[in-house]
């Protein structure tokens, strides 16, 4: 008899330790994580990526739950700010897998924290969706190369986004001599103006300066002067709405008159308002048009600007998208299962989203999809162009 209890201890506590090992689903909840950039130097995408978290979760919610294997579950959102820090991140990260018990994360977003966070959510085995990251080290093992199994991402990668400025520099704007300013201390900043002088020479064009500056920095004008006597005809500044505005007024104030061109990270409306008129004209490569016609856009946009008041960037957008990842992919797996999920996310052949279709080939976590291009015209990010190299 006591033979008896103990082999029915051991196997209740097989049990509990199997049920910890996996996300906690109890009483018809999924648990799902979020790391955003709420306080620190990237408050704007932060708040964009909450929100739009937020809507996700209260539509699903709202609707009596998420059917998954034939059950309904309510959707409980746990959410992380780690303070666009590193450190910070990969503890937030570890919490909501250990403490929390999540089935996935969703975030962070910039890519110097998604690839801590992505660390963290690979060796835990965890399903983590990054909306913003286009570094393409967040989906890929920084020893092997290989692509990581628990790791995705919603936009596209740094290499296709710089491809796709340097093919709208050219062949719409007709330039031929180029002129780059980044952050060299910011791997984003630095890869995607890698990738923009290797395609713009391998197409034809010169890159007749490339300059850096280093995080923090305030005063550009020993770089904008080597820029303006190199004589360009168009300047790419693939730097954070932070610093953009700033680096066109100091541009400005020297008599550069060339056009500038920026990537996804211009896509905050921070950037309209601190940059003003001085940005009038000016374009970037994003992820999606808030003024397209796409009836899931005008919806996204409707629901959003009604629950917050303010058009949704594309860090929102990419965050709804996210998000509706993870609802196609849960049920598809059929359970609330950390692995089956990674799973089930592998095995997306299409998804239709906010930002356009997406799918994923199998072993790759980042999908297959367009970029747009956009010019900020009367104070107001408008559509341009689409653009698949």
């Amino acid at each position: 008899m006591k033979e008896k209890m103990i082999l029915l201890a051991v196997i209740l506590m097989a049990g509990l330790l199997l049920s910890s090992c996996t996300s906690k689903s109890t009483s018809g909840v999924i648990r799902v994580g979020l790391v955003a950039e709420i306080s620190g130097e990237l408050p704007a995408i932060g708040a964009s990526c909450k929100n739009a978290a937020e809507l996700a979760v209260r539509q699903i919610n709202d609707t009596g739950g998420l059917e998954v294997g034939g059950q309904k579950y309510q959707v409980e959102l746990f959410i992380e700010d780690n303070r666009a820090n590193e450190e910070q991140t990969t503890q937030v990260t570890q919490k909501l897998i250990d403490e929390d018990k999540v089935v996935a994360i969703i975030g962070p977003n910039a890519s110097r924290f998604a690839i801590p966070a992505a660390k963290v959510a690979e060796a835990s085995q965890v399903a983590l969706i990054s909306p913003w990251s286009t570094n393409p080290q967040t989906t890929l093992d920084a020893t092997t190369n290989d692509s990581k199994q628990y790791i995705f991402r919603a936009a596209f990668v740094d290499a296709f986004q710089g491809q796709v400025v340097a093919y709208f520099a050219l062949d719409f704007l007709q330039t031929n001599r180029a002129a780059v300013l980044f952050d060299v201390e910011s791997d984003y900043n630095r890869g995607i103006a890698e990738i923009f002088k290797q395609t713009y020479e391998d197409r034809g064009g010169k890159v007749v300066a490339f300059e850096t500056y280093v995080t923090g920095e305030t005063d550009f004008t020993t770089q904008l002067n080597q820029i303006k006597e190199s004589n360009p005809d168009v300047i790419f500044l693939p730097n954070y709405y932070t610093d953009v505005p700033l680096q066109i007024q100091q541009a400005h104030q020297l008599g550069i008159t060339a056009p500038f061109l920026g990537s996804d990270t211009w896509g905050s409306p921070e950037l309209l308002a601190q940059c003003g008129a001085e940005c009038e004209g000016y374009y970037f490569s994003t992820h999606y048009a808030p003024d397209s016609a796409n009836p899931l856009v005008t919806r996204f946009s409707q629901d959003y600007q009604k629950a917050y008041g303010e058009v949704p960037d594309d860090v929102a957008a990419l965050t709804y998208d996210s998000f509706g990842l993870l609802w196609q992919a849960l049920q598809t797996a059929g359970r609330v299962d950390r692995q089956k999920v990674a799973d089930a996310l592998h095995s997306i052949e299409s998804y239709e989203g906010v930002t356009g279709s997406m799918m994923f080939q199998q072993g790759s976590g980042d999908p297959i999809k367009s970029a747009v291009i956009l010019q900020i015209r009367g104070g107001k990010f408008i559509w341009l162009a689409n653009i698949n190299p």
